[in-house]
This record gives structure tokens, sequence and C-alpha cells, in this order.
């Protein structure tokens, strides 16, 4: 992404999805369930004009940031972010061992 377009994040509660817009238009989404304790991710999809600008790793830090100041666990049942916890361990104590475990985190 170059430094002039600034990526922007919201939560559409109403669709049950963390939204990104680059330039005022929708660039990527992760889809949420939410439980009582915890956020389940089932899927994020970045938009093909937007793929390679690093929005996919954009929306997963924020999403994953949201979960943290919510002092929500996270249920990452999408495989794009448990792979972002994978590569980044600092996020690897949202999940709880034993959903580390199915999701091998």
């Amino acid at each position: 992404m170059s430094n002039n377009t600034a990526l922007t994040f919201s939560n559409n509660e109403a669709q049950h999805r963390y939204e990104a817009t680059l330039d005022a238009k929708l660039a990527a989404y992760a889809e949420y369930n939410l439980l009582t304790d915890a956020i389940m991710f089932t899927h994020t999809e970045v938009l093909p004009e937007h793929e390679g600008k690093g929005v996919g790793s954009g929306i997963a830090r924020h999403v994953l940031d949201e979960a943290r100041a919510k002092g929500l666990h996270v249920i990452p049942v999408c495989q794009f972010i448990a792979g972002y916890i994978r590569k980044h361990r600092e996020y690897a104590d949202l999940v709880r061992p034993d959903i580390q475990r199915a999701f091998k985190i």
C-alpha cells in the first residue's frame, strides 16, 4: 500500500463481519460469530483487486487487536486467521490451549 492510501476498519454488526476499506471502497472482510466469551472467525476474504497489498494482514491484525481489547478468546475456524496467528505468535494467547490444539496453532 502506498503511504497516501489508508486502510480503515469498521465492524458491520448487522452482517457479522469486520470490513476493511481502501479509498472508501470495500477491500476485505472477516466474518465472525460472537459467542459469550469468544469470537469465532469463520471466513476472511480480500477482494481480488486488493490482493497482494497487505490488506489481509491488516484486517487480521485489526480483528485480533479488537478481540484482545474486548477480552474475547479467538476461535480461528478461518484458515487465514489461523495462519496469521501461527506466523504472529504474539496473538497465540488469544486462543485457548484446547482450541490451539484443534487448529494447530
